[in-house]
């Protein structure tokens, strides 16, 4: 089970010009943030990505502004581990599970996954905070990720093992953004 002492999250990739064509964008973003949200209420740190900013753009505004503009790093490598920028950010994740979620769920959500597991990380990915513009694409790289022993859960489910109990701090929170 996640613990949240020992956990952070990732968002990969949740760029506003790539949405439009991403299905269910705008759930995803709403998934991504009420993830942010809840992690940064439980002091769990919280990392962003984005590939080749430079002429992709930016982070969806709101999701970027939450996880904090200098927490996120630019690539071009699809895994963000792979990604020279990111060693200085990866250094500085001592967590032992990493908690993914963002887009493309069959490029650089399941490389990154991939690369992660290759380095001892315990790998949760949230299945309904992925997506991609086919869905078949984001069905088939869950069961890719799930063959390769990467932990597939929900956003509830994170909540819940991050919370762990119902008088917990941060379960109101989590009570209004995920449970209704």
């Amino acid at each position: 089970m996640l613990q949240k002492e020992n956990s952070c999250l990732i968002v990969i990739d949740v760029q506003a010009r790539l949405l439009p064509g991403i299905y269910e964008g705008e759930q995803l973003v709403q998934y991504c943030d009420s993830l942010v949200e809840l992690a940064q209420a439980l002091d769990i740190p919280v990392y962003g990505t984005e590939q080749y900013p430079e002429g992709v753009g930016p982070t969806a505004d709101g999701l970027r502004e939450r996880v904090g503009q200098d927490q996120f790093i630019g690539k071009t490598f699809f895994s963000c581990v792979d990604a020279p920028q990111f060693q200085d950010k990866l250094a500085s994740i001592s967590q032992d599970q990493v908690v993914l979620c963002g887009m493309e769920a069959h490029a650089c959500v399941l490389q990154s996954a991939m690369s992660f597991k290759a380095m001892g990380k315990q790998v949760f990915v949230v299945a309904d905070a992925i997506s991609a513009r086919h869905p078949k694409d984001t069905d088939y790289a869950i069961a890719r990720m799930r063959d390769e022993g990467i932990k597939i859960i929900t956003r509830e489910m994170v909540g819940f093992e991050w919370l762990r109990r119902s008088d917990a701090e941060g379960f109101k929170l989590f009570s209004k953004k995920f449970l209704r």
